[in-house]
């Protein structure tokens, strides 16, 4: 389509053709800069908070042993991936046409977007793994509004994207695998968040979703009626308890 096109002119003798830019980007120097800027951000964030005295690495320290170990999975699978990404980028590894690639990098720069904004909104509370000892700010306002983890959220949409610039059977692997241990992670980190903050991560998990979007009103009604007709069988039990 024009409008999502800019055309150039190829002369080949006689014939003019025109070719679209997806067909004609150079997706080794765009993928090169997707990945480049998120990994950017990631370390300059990790700098300016070591700057003020914050641990910000917090991934795979001495905690209990289902915790620790998908953090160490985790780690590896974050540390493995970009080796396989360089490498598709270097030898040319794709089986993907030209408009999935250039839709991969759009969901690619996205994530980079969704990531800088998430770490922004952090502001100190920003960790890369669960924190050990320091207790860090519960954040819900700004993209938080919208995603309960929006840093894991643009992690993801970088590997998809990623994956649809350079599609093969490794990167494929390698960013599931990722994308799975970046889902477990979360789930470690939501009970964390539960045990430390308590009542107001739950009424936080009330109105915003997993990965993105705000509830509705309706489901939140739904939910709280579910809850409270719980709370009721829970002491009528406890009540005929009580007369036996």
């Amino acid at each position: 389509m024009e409008k999502y096109a800019v055309w150039i002119e190829k002369r080949e003798g006689k014939n003019n053709m025109k070719y679209p830019i997806e067909e004609n980007l150079p997706y080794a120097w765009v993928a090169i800069i997707v990945l480049a800027v998120f990994y950017a951000i990631y370390f300059a964030k990790m700098i300016s908070q070591k700057r003020h005295g914050i641990q910000t690495h917090q991934i795979g320290r001495v905690k209990e042993k289902s915790v620790h170990r998908v953090e160490v999975r985790m780690s590896i699978a974050t540390f493995s991936a970009p080796v396989i990404q360089i490498m598709s980028m270097i030898f040319g590894w794709n089986h993907m046409p030209a408009n999935a690639r250039f839709t991969g990098f759009c969901i690619g720069m996205l994530g980079d977007l969704i990531f800088l904004i998430s770490v922004l909104c952090m502001k100190d509370s920003w960790r890369a793994g669960i924190p050990d000892k320091d207790r860090t700010e519960l954040v819900t306002s700004g993209i938080y509004r919208y995603s309960r983890n929006p840093a894991f959220l643009g992690f993801d949409f970088m590997y998809i994207g990623l994956l649809l610039m350079y599609f093969n059977l490794p990167m494929l692997a390698v960013s599931a695998f990722a994308i799975i241990m970046l889902h477990l992670q979360i789930l470690q980190e939501e009970r964390y968040l539960t045990e430390n903050y308590g009542d107001s991560y739950r009424e936080y998990r009330k109105h915003v979703f997993r990965y993105l979007g705000r509830k509705l009103r309706s489901r939140e009604k739904k939910e709280a009626e579910e809850q409270r007709m719980f709370e009721m069988k829970q002491q009528k039990k406890r009540e005929k308890h009580k007369g036996h």
